[in-house]
């Protein structure tokens, strides 16, 4: 054999070693998976590929709701008939020492409350009322904040498979303002202002000091209870956190040089930690009130996130997130908040930053 036919043959045989070795690392599996195959590739660690990311943003939810309900007999401790303190005046111990008469006294309306031909004051106070009424309310859109850490573990095709955590913070304000009917149970005080021949004041209002001086009432009265139609005026509000937890896999692909689209599912959890509260008024009778829980929510998501690539190491990204979970009740007395979450609706705009 020629030294010709010797290089030729020498030659191929190079050849035939280089493609048989040269064949896998072409196709990098490490790096950019194989799309001829359906296998899942595992990542390599050490890896020259940002298979990690953290994502932070804003957060927008939506489709979020409120049902208030209210039933029962309420008792309404925001008078002190006791000590003297009444729905539309006060009639108190003043600084004379004697019990059977006071100077400390005053009314809140002349018209409705003062009999000049009887020379009679009446004092009112509400004890209790009872109602039955509902009302679901809408909620609007409900700023928050978002975070969400991933790694990727393996390729399929041109796609990353990988897992995502993420945590949510939503402040929930909803409020409802209606009018009701009830039943409310009144005590009637009533004085007679006679007995030291004042002369009753004529203005609309009066409010006495404790000085012991000055227009002067026995402490003397009589009472009656009555139970009349009233309606209720007032609004109810849900002011609660929302925290929510998710854990799901994760499929991560590049849909061009500049943009890249990911997409999630899982189970997801939440706290709603918060308060329900009441401001009502029945008739003259205003009182507030709130009852405080925390509750422990469930259900599941799904994602979707678009990507632009800013440079190497960081993106922008908008998505879009469903988390349907179960209600939570705030309730107490017969008074009951539930805040519906079965339709939840997310919307997020952040920043991503790939290592």
């Amino acid at each position: 054999m020629n030294n010709r036919c010797h290089h030729n043959l020498s030659l191929w045989v190079w050849l035939i070693c280089v493609m048989g070795i040269g064949r896998p690392v072409s196709a990098q599996p490490e790096v950019y998976g194989n799309p001829d195959s359906s296998a899942f590739i595992r990542i390599p660690r050490d890896a020259d590929d940002w298979t990690r990311h953290f994502r932070i943003g804003a957060l927008v939810g939506m489709n979020i709701s409120a049902s208030f309900n209210e039933r029962g007999l309420f008792n309404i401790s925001g008078n002190n008939a006791a000590n003297g303190i009444y729905d539309d005046g006060y009639v108190r111990p003043d600084q004379n020492g004697d019990p059977s008469y006071t100077s400390y006294w005053g009314y809140d309306n002349r018209a409705l409350q003062y009999n000049a031909a009887n020379q009679t004051l009446q004092m009112h106070s509400t004890t209790s009322y009872s109602t039955a009424g509902s009302a679901d309310v809408d909620g609007g859109a409900f700023p928050g904040f978002e975070m969400a850490y991933g790694d990727n573990l393996w390729y399929w095709k041109h796609a990353r498979v990988g897992w995502e955590f993420g945590f949510g913070l939503l402040p929930i304000n909803i409020s409802e303002n209606s009018t009701t009917s009830a039943t409310v149970t009144r005590n009637t005080y009533t004085f007679n202002t006679g007995t030291l021949g004042i002369a009753f004041p004529t203005a609309a209002s009066y409010q006495g000091g404790p000085s012991g001086t000055g227009l002067t009432i026995s402490t003397a009265f009589t009472q009656s209870t009555t139970n009349i139609s009233e309606t209720i005026t007032g609004s109810h509000t849900l002011d609660v956190m929302l925290y929510t937890f998710r854990l799901g896999p994760s499929f991560y692909w590049d849909l061009t040089d500049r943009f890249g689209m990911s997409l999630g599912a899982g189970p997801a959890a939440g706290i709603v930690s918060g308060s329900y509260k009441y401001d009502e008024i029945i008739g003259s009778t205003h009182y507030t009130g709130q009852i405080s829980d925390t509750k422990i929510v469930y259900g599941g998501y799904v994602n979707a996130t678009l990507l632009y690539h800013v440079q190497d190491n960081a993106d922008i990204f908008i998505g879009a997130q469903y988390m349907p979970m179960s209600d939570a009740t705030i309730s107490g007395g017969g008074r009951e908040g539930r805040l519906n979450l079965g339709g939840q609706l997310y919307f997020t705009i952040g920043v991503s930053w790939p290592f």
